[in-house]
């Protein structure tokens, strides 16, 4: 038995979201009893950057900011790394991970979300890369330097990025989406157009309102094919078409589960003792997989977890698109077919506000140069969004 006798934090997890926890636990003390446990190496680094590897030619190495190691130390954090966690033991109020068993206090789900991968027929689908981690990053760096062409399934927020970046990089590039638009749930149409246009001046081949149906091994390289019979030879296929809560541990464990792990606005599961935080999490009802709040999560549930009860408040936050070549900034509810726009377009970048039928603003995006204009804009939306 590990932590017996401690008022032990014990987290599920070392990605962004269990690491600003276990910084947010600090500030506020230094003496509290934390373990992490991942089947990971759990070293530190920037996910985001993960959309800017091609243009920047950053190798997995590269983008560690601390070893798993040297994060322990600095944090004086008790890491198993490499470990699987077979199962939670609510009532005893343990983690049963490969024979051992740890006690905890409190428990933290931060296990995550998998990459969404959909269906495709012949005998390539296997290759299908996902970049969702940088040890996924680190599986596939290799066949990705050598690849000339690249195949990007899935035109939202992470999918869009990583195709303007393999653009960028000289990559010869083909966008795929469902959608028959680019970010389809973040932009008006109006922008996304405008994304549209820059990214085919780039060279990049955009297959919107169409499917990956197959994938079939030829000699040079991955023949696919559409589902309106549309056909292309690539070297390599990367999936981003959205994430899933990794959730079986929790199902396991008898917490609720829906999308993501149910959690109330103080992180609570059904269980008083155990959290969820981060990509796995679904917070009243919302998956919010954005750093911003989960840094807001992560200071809130510190705070919980030392003593000082808190509920998270999430107040209007902005979304930055990294795509430098055509850079948007976005807050609010900028997806309502309903809003009313008012756009100021000029040569060098957009301002579009949207408002309700009330003319209280309700979101706005700002393109270009007219970026710095973000901030001002985000202190005229409602301090609470819903």
């Amino acid at each position: 038995m590990i932590g017996g006798n401690e008022k032990s934090v014990v987290i599920i997890g070392s990605g962004f979201a269990a690491y600003q926890l276990v910084k947010s636990i600090r500030r506020a003390n230094q003496q509290q009893a934390i373990i992490v446990i991942t089947g990971g190496n759990g070293d530190d680094y920037v996910k985001p950057e993960l959309s800017h590897v091609f243009s920047k030619k950053l190798t997995a190495q590269d983008m560690v900011k601390q070893s798993g190691a040297e994060f322990a130390a600095e944090y004086n954090i008790t890491l198993m790394n490499h470990t699987r966690v077979d199962g939670i033991n609510r009532t005893e109020k343990t983690v049963s991970c490969q024979g051992i068993d740890i006690a905890y206090d409190n428990l933290v789900l931060a296990t995550g979300a998998q990459s969404f991968v959909p269906f495709v027929d012949g005998d390539a689908a296997n290759d299908i890369i996902t970049l969702n981690s940088l040890d996924e990053y680190q599986q596939s760096q290799d066949k990705l330097v050598a690849a000339k062409s690249v195949l990007v399934v899935g035109a939202g927020l992470v999918g869009t990025e990583i195709a303007m970046d393999l653009a960028i990089a000289d990559y010869k590039v083909i966008l795929s989406d469902r959608a028959d638009a680019l970010l389809p749930s973040l932009l008006p149409e109006f922008v996304s157009s405008q994304l549209y246009q820059t990214m085919r001046r780039q060279g990049v081949e955009l297959q919107l309102g169409n499917e990956l149906s197959c994938m079939t091994k030829i000699d040079s390289g991955i023949a696919v094919s559409f589902k309106n019979g549309h056909t292309a030879k690539v070297d390599s296929v990367v999936c981003a078409a959205g994430l899933k809560p990794n959730t079986a541990l929790a199902s396991q464990a008898g917490l609720v589960v829906n999308r993501g792990i149910v959690v109330d606005k103080q992180l609570s599961t059904n269980d008083p003792h155990i959290f969820a935080i981060g990509d796995c999490a679904e917070i009243d009802g919302k998956h919010l997989a954005f750093l911003q709040p989960i840094i807001l999560s992560a200071n809130t549930l510190a705070k919980t977890l030392t003593g000082a009860v808190s509920e998270v408040m999430f107040p209007a936050m902005l979304v930055k698109v990294k795509t430098p070549l055509f850079p948007i900034q976005l807050s609010g509810n900028t997806a309502a077919s309903d809003a009313n726009w008012q756009v100021e377009l000029t040569t060098s970048g957009m301002t579009a506000k949207a408002y309700d039928s009330a003319e209280q603003l309700i979101g706005f995006v700002v393109t270009q140069a007219n970026m710095p204009e973000a901030f001002k804009l985000l202190r005229l939306l409602p301090k609470v969004m819903n």
